[in-house]
């Protein structure tokens, strides 16, 4: 039977939700929602960078390579001790890539000696990043909106990072590998501390631009103090740079170790790259035209440091609307 005129019907319902209406989506779960839309944006604008496909690509192998080593080396075959092999024995189908002077496998040493030089980027880069990120945020943040004891302080900072900047950077690292304990912890120490004033100098100029938008003069007009315009402000806005310069860096870093090794200043019971390099230098590999203990180890510095200068600079363009543009 009809309902008579003028009678109100049921309530409309949303057949999605069974007979209630659709709730609105919580603040939180639209942060996911844009984090998300985000990720999938970065993930198709680097897919676009074939360049930095190839880098990642080749990342990815050594790392998996560097790290799935103790499955398949022998740990014993890299002592001087327990060499398999005899001196200097060319490439062939037992050493793929010849033999040093103890009779060790090139192949062995330089798929672990990825393992040090691989940690000790990253490490050194973290030192790197962090300090350079810190003093960069500090100095930009109080040179916009300090007032003369915060322009003092960024003054002083700066002139700290310009310091370091004119110093030549291996002699440094030198000098501070010589004067602390010999160790792997001195080589990330010694790098990254020398390192770090491109990363402040760049977090700066970012952080400038930051502290000039209006959301930041409101968050300080409602009475947000120093922390937390820095932290939930100029921090996630300066952190696309950051990641940018991280890849660059650790390309920088591995390659700072290997010639802090090569110099002799790194750490003698560890295998590296450099270290590998040191010790063909030192058994007059070089001299003797055994081009199978050289090459290897400088190819792998050389690959390893190519894979993330492509990943940095694909990084960087897809961050970078203006480069972005120009592709």
């Amino acid at each position: 039977m009809s309902a008579p005129a003028g009678t109100p019907g049921p309530p409309e319902t949303d057949d999605h939700t069974g007979g209630g209406t659709t709730a609105p989506p919580t603040p939180r779960a639209l942060a996911r929602r844009r984090r998300r839309e985000a990720l999938r944006r970065f993930a198709r604008e680097y897919a676009r960078r074939r360049a930095g496909l190839v880098g990642l690509a080749g990342l990815l192998a050594i790392g998996a390579l560097a790290l799935t080593a103790p499955l398949f080396i022998d740990q014993a075959h890299l002592t001087v001790t327990g060499a398999p092999g005899t001196a200097y024995e060319p490439p062939s189908a037992r050493f793929p890539l010849g033999t040093d002077n103890f009779g060790r496998s090139i192949l062995d040493l330089v798929v672990w000696g990825a393992r040090v030089s691989l940690t000790v980027g990253f490490l050194a880069t973290a030192v790197s990043v962090v300090l350079g990120t810190l003093v960069g945020m500090t100095a930009g943040h109080f040179g916009a909106s300090g007032g003369s004891a915060g322009r003092f302080v960024s003054s002083a900072l700066m002139r700290v990072t310009d310091w370091f900047l004119v110093l030549p950077t291996l002699v440094l690292a030198v000098a501070l590998a010589a004067v602390l304990p010999r160790g792997t912890g001195t080589i990330i120490i010694a790098i990254g501390l020398t390192v770090w004033p491109a990363t402040a100098r760049l977090v700066r100029a970012q952080t400038l631009a930051v502290e000039a938008r209006p959301y930041v003069e409101r968050a300080r007009a409602l009475g947000g103090g120093h922390a937390h315009v820095m932290l939930w402000h100029v921090l996630p806005n300066v952190m696309p740079v950051v990641l940018a310069q991280t890849t660059l860096l650790v390309a920088t870093s591995i390659i700072a170790e290997s010639t802090l090794a090569f110099l002799g200043v790194g750490d003698p019971t560890t295998v590296s790259w450099g270290g590998i390099l040191d010790a063909a230098r030192n058994s007059g590999a070089i001299s003797s035209g055994i081009w199978w203990y050289m090459v290897p180890p400088g190819l792998a510095i050389a690959v390893v440091a190519l894979s993330f200068t492509l990943c940095g600079r694909a990084l960087e363009s897809v961050i970078n609307p203006r480069l972005r543009e120009q592709r």
